[in-house]
């Protein structure tokens, strides 16, 4: 995450602490955090308003930065918040002044219908997990219902940053266990920005697949955060087709949560919304995708990411179909196109059932020809509704960067 300076954004929320929805301190009836519906968000915006919170509903975000005060808007517009609270920091346990206003915080909002999760930190280094672990087990003690999220280094971020060693996989494996040892997160999230103005990074799917394999180890659903704006002159705005590349890449990989950075922030070009608060291109383009987003995630809510193949690149990290696979591109030598496709298998038992069929070319579109071993059915992710196409083969037209939820007729 590029932007560091968070104290900005919250000094801008006026923290009340005279909220109605105290509690009972006791977790004793309370059930772990769960992700429920798929996760829409964003780092990076503005002070909720009405006008904001109007915006983003209608725009298909469905979980939002708030501070305590905003609680109560944000469920009037069916939103779930991330709470941003100078409390939220390792150095509240160590004062007990500070520890008791904390505590008073997690009574006050714990109840609230709208209240989501307790936003901690970004992109911190190894140095830093065992005191977030300190506070992810004090907040996961008084109130297991609502998670505590920390955003994670992508994998071009030097050792240094991590605070590991290795060449790039082994250092970044070492961070994220480090990581899940310490802080015994509910959720792995992490950012990862690959659209410059020269070319673009190749790093982008080692990173979706090292995080999909130590979130699954974990047991633990993951959010990928991907680039919607530019902050210098060397990176580039993403194009709406870009866009949706990187949704659609995201569900076939499993995730359980898409976040935009940025949807409004100082200092950054292109995102959701202007400073005005007028929607961007970029706006228009993702209100769409992010219900398609949501329906396609929820519907394999009950199956497990089994595998995930490319049918062309050959970067780090991507993997061709083997000659058995039971969604298989048709010819299985052919390319379409220079980047091909990618096809996220998901089942139970680890046999593949269902399949995310993704046009990795984003600047053209495709008839790929999917084969199964019994008949396909085709998902409309805007109706929510299964269509049999009668048949063991499945003829798609996808947009650029666009995608197909199929399954095996059950």
């Amino acid at each position: 995450m590029k932007v560091r300076h968070l104290l900005l954004f919250v000094s801008l929320l006026i923290v009340f602490r005279g909220s109605a929805f105290a509690a009972d301190p006791s977790p004793k009836d309370a059930t772990e955090w769960k992700v429920g519906t798929p996760i829409v968000t964003y780092f990076a915006g503005p002070p909720m308003t009405e006008h904001v919170a109007r915006q983003m509903a209608e725009g298909g975000f469905n979980v939002v930065w708030c501070a305590e005060k905003d609680l109560d808007l944000v469920h009037k517009h069916g939103l779930r918040g991330t709470l941003h609270d100078r409390l939220l920091s390792p150095a509240s346990l160590d004062a007990p002044a500070q520890k008791q206003q904390l505590d008073a915080l997690i009574d006050r909002v714990k109840k609230h219908p709208a209240f989501y999760s307790y936003y901690i930190t970004d992109e911190p280094g190894a140095s830093e997990f065992p005191a977030l672990g300190k506070l992810t087990g004090h907040l996961r003690q008084r109130d297991p219902a609502h998670m505590a999220y920390i955003n994670l280094f992508p994998t071009y971020a030097t050792n240094q940053q991590l605070g590991t060693k290795g060449d790039l996989c082994t250092a970044y494996r070492q961070y994220l266990k480090l990581f899940i040892d310490a802080a015994k997160p509910m959720l792995l999230s992490y950012d990862h920005y690959q659209f410059s103005q020269a070319a673009d990074g190749t790093q982008y799917f080692v990173n979706l697949g090292l995080i999909r394999r130590a979130a699954q180890d974990a047991g633990v659903p993951f959010l990928n955060i991907v680039q919607a704006c530019s902050w210098q002159p060397g990176v580039r705005v993403p194009v709406p087709d870009e866009m949706r590349y990187l949704v659609y890449t995201t569900a076939a990989y499993g995730a359980q949560g898409i976040s935009y950075y940025v949807y409004s922030h100082p200092g950054h070009v292109g995102a959701m919304a202007l400073a005005d608060g007028t929607p961007t291109p970029l706006y228009h383009a993702v209100k769409p995708l992010n219900r398609e987003f949501v329906a396609i995630v929820a519907e394999l809510q009950p199956f497990r990411s089994i595998a995930v193949y490319h049918t062309a690149i050959t970067e780090l990290g991507c993997e061709f179909p083997p000659a058995n696979a039971v969604f298989r591109l048709d010819p299985p030598s052919s390319k379409l196109t220079e980047r091909g496709l990618l096809l996220g298998n998901f089942g139970k038992d680890d046999k593949a059932s269902h399949v995310v069929v993704v046009n990795l070319d984003y600047k053209n579109q495709v008839l790929a020809t999917i084969t199964a071993p019994a008949v396909i059915e085709e998902f409309d992710a805007s109706t929510r509704e299964w269509s049999s196409l009668k048949a063991q083969r499945a003829e798609l037209h996808l947009p650029p960067g666009g995608g197909k939820l199929l399954r095996l007729h059950p």
